[in-house]
């Protein structure tokens, strides 16, 4: 099964196995442009937030 990647690329065999649709390259790429943090809360779980913004909202010390 051949799959061809957005940028035109062949994607590798193992990968499309795997259910990858683009090349390692794109992939890359992609993966950077995620941004995101884990921070446990007070008696409470580890919570994952992409808005840091809600991160410093959280904190009941901070100034601004």
């Amino acid at each position: 099964m051949r799959v061809i990647c957005r940028c035109g690329d062949d994607v590798p065999d193992k990968r499309a196995e795997l259910g990858y649709r683009t090349c390692l390259v794109c992939g890359d790429k992609a993966a950077r442009q995620v941004r995101h943090t884990v921070a446990p809360l007070n008696k409470s779980n580890y919570m994952l937030f992409t808005d840091p913004e809600l991160l410093k909202q959280l904190n009941p010390k901070r100034t601004m």
